[in-house]
């Protein structure tokens, strides 16, 4: 009986022992698929710029999909740009920095950090180093703006002015329609040029005090997005590797973290970035996360280590 009885303390030793270790590691490591109630809450609000041809909503559609609650949901403070789905940079960097002073009035905040996609991160840019609100922003991450233009938009750019302003008379129209204030569509692509951008950004410096990061987005081919596989195709030839809107390379600003892939063949497109058809892409490592939603928060808890 008592051979018997050492043996049979054995299983449940070892079994104590694989549970202890366990529980070990995943109090070093933390558990894979929880999360903290906390882990994005900032020490100032985030403010999410939206890009150009859109609105925060339109028709009840989040130009962000689900990111916002996403981040919520761990504890960021989550506000929006309020600024025109189609206006030049400087009229949509004043907007934001309307909206800014609200956001920093109603919260009682000293800052915010700004979270920007594609044309909204030169809206921002501008409102920091044109408009007077250094001091007002933590930090700005950009996410596939243009720094520094397009050859793509160099090449429509030679058509007639006067053709130009045709199409984009409905555009306004249009935009008009759907809520913008001061809409702009001929300003707005001319600011978006390479030739501007140099001006641009030899006018519009990063400022001391701010805290700068940018990220791109790559599709792996122009087919893999097959509603915005005709830019992709364009921009590819004449900018390189891109995410059917904004190359990879004119993405690159102050302290650039990388590209946003996917991770198998259809890799990331313009629209992917910020979930605007709410699909479930994984994408290749980064900032340790592997999922669209798991980056944003991988971003937002970052800048709050960092005391942002």
């Amino acid at each position: 009986m008592g051979k018997r009885s050492k043996k049979g303390m054995k299983k449940p030793l070892l079994a104590a022992a694989v549970l202890a270790a366990l529980l070990l590691s995943t109090c070093i490591l933390g558990a894979p698929m929880a999360h903290a109630a906390d882990e994005c809450a900032t020490k100032y609000p985030v403010v999410l710029v939206h890009g150009a041809g859109f609105r925060d909503s339109l028709a009840g559609v989040n130009y962000w999909g689900r990111i916002p609650a996403y981040l919520e949901g761990r504890g960021a403070a989550i506000r929006y740009g309020g600024t025109d789905g189609w206006s030049s940079v400087a009229q949509g960097g004043a907007d934001l920095k309307a909206t800014v002073e609200k956001v920093l009035a109603e919260t009682g905040s000293e800052k915010v950090n700004i979270i920007a996609h594609s044309k909204g991160g030169l809206d921002a840019r501008y409102m920091i180093a044109s408009l007077g609100m250094a001091g007002k922003v933590a930090s700005l991450t950009t996410i596939s703006t243009p720094h520094h233009g397009s050859k793509v938009l160099d090449t429509i750019l030679k058509a007639p002015d006067e053709a130009f302003r045709a199409v984009a008379a409905p555009v306004n129209l249009f935009c008009r329609i759907i809520g913008d204030k001061n809409p702009d569509f001929h300003r707005g692509v001319l600011d978006m040029s390479r030739g501007y951008m140099a001006q641009f950004n030899q006018e519009n410096p990063d400022q001391p005090g701010v805290y700068y990061q940018s990220f791109a987005g790559q599709l792996y081919a122009p087919a893999s997005d097959i509603l915005l596989c005709w830019p992709a195709y364009w921009i590819k030839v004449e900018d390189g590797p891109n995410d059917a809107l904004v190359s990879v390379e004119s993405a690159q600003w102050a302290n650039y973290r990388g590209a946003i892939r996917g991770a198998g063949y259809r890799g990331i497109s313009h629209a992917d970035e910020v979930d605007l058809r709410r699909q479930d892409i994984e994408i290749e490592p980064l900032l340790g996360a592997t999922t669209l939603c798991g980056l944003y928060a991988a971003m937002v808890a970052e800048l709050g280590q960092m005391g942002y």
